[in-house]
């Protein structure tokens, strides 16, 4: 669900078979485990390029199976399986090579996603020889290497262009997601909402579950969602969210979004817990900067005073500028240092403006992928000829040419006309529409224009 940030546990448990066999459940350091892993799939005498392209897919899989809960989920007590045929290659005891030791070591806490989204990659791969599949190929990593990629470069060839690289992950020991108390009317907090969260993205592939404020409150409209819920599923129909429907929740949430395939359509940052942490500051890095960044830049968007700003997880000048303008217009001290009362006025505006403008079906009707912000504007108006160094530009041309006031603000009025002016082109949810063009096309056939 909508819950965590990932981060590296201190330990992993692998089941030595496959997915209900008998075997034996083993713990172990999860450093040991891609060491153990990355010494049982590929071999040491390959470049260290294509040697490091693997472990970081070793690890981002592993990772992908804790952040998702996989097997949690679905009843069993371990991480992942020592089975090829459904994770990676596992053998208790065995001794490693001294470089890829070395290499792990440095690499262990690092892994891939897709830009924009949160969860680390399902990153697949088979040997390329006796099995293919879609992702990385082992051997062919290798050939690659000798061809002279490098080890990005080897990644992006097989997982696409769109792929990052999170380094110095966080290290947290493993804690499951579920409260550890049934969720009921009364209930609020953090927990209230990521139910609330889950349930209206999996409402889009069952619509008879009915849409939910995500408001951290445990009120009459989440029990009747979640008796519906509970329905659908099989489950017994009481309106609480005890164990069995928390991982149910779950494991629908992850499956709608394919968060352990590798064309996963992934969690972004606006979909996590936006709960004030810590204060943040110049020099800060990682994923609660890139939420602060996100705010912000959506915020920038309708409020003149705060300028644009890259979100990029790295708290430099350009966020600091952005804090202590947004701390100005709010009447707060420009300190430009994100405390508790610039992240909660950030995220009160935020949600306004998300409510409001950005999740009006009205206005920006449903874009496949369940996408729904500021870049679905900036997308329309590239597709209708409009466009800029930033959204604010493209705008001002549109809107000049519409004869709306040259705002630079994605009000209602505005959004509901870039809407009307693209469905006119004949674009419904980001494609063409389909139209038969009133004679049959063979060899030969032209468009009119």
């Amino acid at each position: 669900m909508a819950r965590l940030l990932p981060y590296v546990p201190s330990f992993i448990t692998v089941h030595l078979g496959p997915p209900g066999s008998p075997a034996e459940n083993v713990t172990v350091s999860f450093q040991d485990y891609v060491k153990n892993v990355a010494c049982s799939e590929v071999y040491p005498t390959w470049d260290e390029d294509a040697l490091r392209a693997n472990i970081l897919a070793i690890t981002s899989f592993a990772l992908n199976r804790i952040y998702t809960e996989f097997y949690r989920v679905r009843g069993y007590p371990f991480d992942i399986t020592a089975s090829t045929a459904y994770d990676q290659q596992f053998y208790k005891g065995r001794n490693y090579f001294a470089n890829i030791s070395r290499l792990v070591d440095r690499l262990f806490d690092d892994y891939i996603r897709r830009s924009g989204f949160v969860e680390p990659l399902a990153a697949k791969f088979c040997n390329g020889t006796t099995v293919s599949c879609e992702g990385l190929s082992q051997w062919g990593s290798q050939e690659l290497a000798t061809r002279g990629y490098g080890w990005l470069q080897i990644l992006k060839n097989y997982y696409g262009p769109n792929i990052e690289i999170v380094t110095d992950a966080p290290k947290a020991e493993y804690r499951e997601s579920y409260p550890g108390a049934a969720l009921r009317q009364g209930s609020r907090g953090r927990s209230v909402a990521q139910i609330q969260t889950a349930l209206n993205r999996i409402s889009q592939s069952f619509p008879a579950i009915p849409k939910l404020a995500v408001d951290g409150i445990y009120g009459p409209g989440t029990e009747a969602a979640v008796r519906v819920f509970q329905r659908v599923f099989g489950l017994a129909e009481d309106g609480v969210v005890g164990r069995m429907s928390w991982y149910e929740i779950e494991r629908v949430y992850a499956g709608v979004l394919r968060l352990s395939e590798l064309r996963s359509q992934g969690l972004r940052y606006e979909d996590l817990d936006w709960e004030f942490s810590e204060p943040l500051r110049v020099g800060d890095r990682g994923d609660r900067v890139r939420q602060l960044q996100y705010m912000l830049a959506v915020v920038a968007q309708f409020v003149q005073q705060v300028p644009s700003l890259a979100v990029d997880g790295i708290f430099g000048p350009g966020t600091r500028d952005a804090v202590a303008a947004f701390q100005g217009y709010e009447g707060f001290a420009s300190t430009g240092e994100a405390d508790d009362r610039t992240w909660d006025a950030l995220y009160e505006l935020y949600s306004g403006i998300d409510d409001r403008v950005l999740q009006n079906r009205a206005a920006f009707p449903q874009l496949s992928g369940g996408e729904t912000n500021v870049a679905n504007a900036r997308q329309r108006l590239e597709a209708l000829g409009y466009s800029g160094s930033n959204l604010q530009q493209a705008l001002r041309a549109f809107q000049r040419a519409k004869g709306l006031p040259a705002t630079g603000r994605l009000g209602e009025d505005s959004a509901r006309a870039i809407t009307q002016a693209y469905q006119a082109l004949g674009y419904r949810n980001s494609t063409r529409m389909t139209q038969y063009p009133g004679a049959p096309l063979s060899i030969g056939s032209r468009d009119a224009r």
